[in-house]
């Protein structure tokens, strides 16, 4: 899938303010270098060149780094795939948010991760947690399913216990690992769990035709309307699995 990175910006931008808050768990030292790992537009990676003499950040889409660099000129963005950093004991710190349940393999994230730290090197991550948009996903299951088109889950959303397993098999101290419940208004009022679909199911969206996506869609917000639609906007079900680890 690739990135439409303008209507991320401009439609889901709550991913980068709720991001600000894991930013408390970043000293702030003139000698560190960090890595932002899945830094997107670059909108954290510009408030972590604050707290540190070098900061690199990078991401699989093109897109997202293409508006980063036309947005933060001064700061280093790569394309590169996180599980295949090409770093070896070159951070402080690697900092990510909203990244890692995009990925299926922790085990090889952790992997690489660990390489590019440096001794005593601190890793600071949010990402979904189990249970994370569980109604919209199993409704958006549902609705492709009555379509015949189907739906294979791609999210990985573990539990904090699971993960902390994880992060241990790869040498890392915790620091503290937590879940939590995060509800999150969708802006632009009645089209707010439209807009999240068409950029977070994109890949599936995209193959369908015009109006099987429409049936899809209205399925969709008829399924979670109940739960999730509070009179004026919509509340995604959002929960978050935060770790902070050293090695």
């Amino acid at each position: 899938m690739e990135w439409n990175s303008s209507l991320y910006d401009k439609k889901h931008d709550f991913v980068a303010e709720y991001g600000k808050g894991l930013l408390e768990f970043v000293s702030q030292n003139a000698k560190q270098s960090i890595l932002d790992l899945g830094c997107g537009t670059g909108t954290l990676t510009a408030q972590l060149a604050e707290l540190c003499s070098k900061i690199v950040g990078v991401d699989g889409s093109e897109n997202m780094i293409d508006k980063a660099k036309e947005e933060f000129s001064n700061i280093e963005f790569k394309v590169c795939d996180a599980l295949a950093l090409p770093f070896e004991k070159e951070f402080d710190v690697v900092f990510s948010n909203a990244v890692f349940h995009w990925i299926s393999d922790h085990d090889a994230l952790l992997k690489n991760i660990h390489k590019a730290l440096k001794p005593q090197g601190v890793l600071v991550c949010e990402f979904g947690a189990s249970g994370n948009i569980a109604t919209i996903e199993n409704a958006f299951a549902e609705a492709c399913n009555s379509q015949g088109c189907g739906y294979e889950a791609k999210f990985n959303f573990p539990t904090a216990e699971d993960f902390g397993e994880l992060l241990k098999k790869h040498g890392f101290v915790i620091d503290r690992i937590y879940e939590y419940d995060r509800p999150t208004v969708l802006k632009d009022g009645e089209q707010g769990l439209v807009n999240w679909m068409k950029q977070f199911f994109a890949s599936e969206l995209e193959v369908m035709s015009e109006h099987v996506q429409a049936m899809v869609l209205e399925k969709v917000e008829g399924l979670t309307r109940e739960t999730l639609w509070n009179g004026e906007e919509w509340v995604a079900d959002y929960r978050r699995l935060r770790a902070i680890a050293h090695i």
